[in-house]
């Protein structure tokens, strides 16, 4: 039973963290600082990411990195700065930022919101950080999905919900999706290219953060944010356990390329990381090859490794 205790010492490890001002992102930073690890920690508020640092330097070593993954601008931006101060050397990027299920929106760049900000953002600053994950050996870059992976399939054709009628949680099951399929097509690059990089992905089964919350305030409803409250102190684990297969896929010796955590219990909503499983979906390889090449042309980002 894997826990934080089995986690190797981290000191001289450089660890990009995005999202990390709350939830699944704060612990993760706090507890990789806490073992040695050097934390940068890529926050979209900046009060937010301010009072998220206070904490993680509490325990180690952190600095922080602007970053909104709905703005391409800002990925560019995030990328260049990280590989400044780390010299092109950055053991670990964990793309664990996310939104779920919010209203009909665009990114700055007129994507869906959720393709925008949970993928194509983060597929984005993945090839511009490929640079510094290459220098260092053994590598990794951990993509956070989600059990709503399994909502439905991948529209290469209409990955904006332009041609459809948009739906909330159809739109945010494909963005998970589109996060494994990623990891996928990514494994199989770095493989091929034979660099010393894994891409491995996680997900927390049913976890107490806030993007149920955020959820609820995106609906505008006090309402549906006192149920989501209810729904978490009863139904869901705690963000200390939630965030343990991210931990365990971006530190346990072993890990392979294109490995997928999540929690051992209760079809995956909560426990000790292990194996997970994958819809039909997220396992072709012919949809993910797809995928890689329309993110390519709608972020305007060389893929890299090719």
């Amino acid at each position: 039973m894997w826990t934080e205790a089995d986690i190797p010492d981290q000191t001289g490890r450089t660890v990009v963290i995005t999202g990390a001002n709350s939830g699944l992102g704060l612990r993760s930073a706090e507890v990789l600082a806490a073992r040695g690890a050097r934390v940068l920690m890529a926050c979209r508020s900046p009060e937010r990411g301010q009072e998220a640092l206070r904490r993680v330097r509490a325990v180690g070593e952190a600095e922080l990195v602007a970053l909104d993954l709905a703005d391409l601008a800002s990925v560019r931006a995030a990328a260049a700065d990280v590989r400044e101060r780390t010299g092109d050397a950055v053991d670990v990027l964990m793309n664990n930022a996310g939104v779920m299920a919010t209203p009909r929106g665009w990114t700055v760049d007129h994507f869906e919101t959720q393709f925008g900000t949970n993928h194509l953002g983060h597929a984005a600053l993945t090839w511009l950080l490929m640079p510094a994950l290459r220098t260092r050996p053994g590598a990794r870059v951990v993509t956070l999905s989600s059990l709503g992976h399994k909502m439905g399939g991948f529209q290469v054709a209409d990955p904006n919900f332009e041609a459809r009628s948009y739906s909330a949680w159809p739109a945010y099951g494909q963005s998970k999706l589109a996060n494994l399929l990623f990891a996928n097509a990514l494994a199989r690059h770095l493989h091929a290219a034979g660099l010393d990089v894994t891409s491995v992905a996680a997900h927390p089964g049913l976890t107490g953060t806030n993007l149920g919350i955020n959820h609820a305030k995106s609906q505008g409803s006090a309402v549906l944010g006192g149920l989501v409250r209810a729904w978490d102190a009863v139904a869901t684990q705690s963000v200390e356990k939630g965030v343990l297969p991210q931990l365990y896929a971006a530190t346990a010796p072993g890990v392979r390329q294109n490995d997928y955590y999540g929690p051992d219990k209760l079809g995956e909503t909560r426990g000790h990381p292990k194996p997970a499983s994958r819809s039909a979906a997220a396992r072709d390889d012919v949809t993910a090859d797809r995928l890689w090449d329309l993110t390519a042309t709608l972020t305007g980002v060389r893929p890299d490794p090719a």
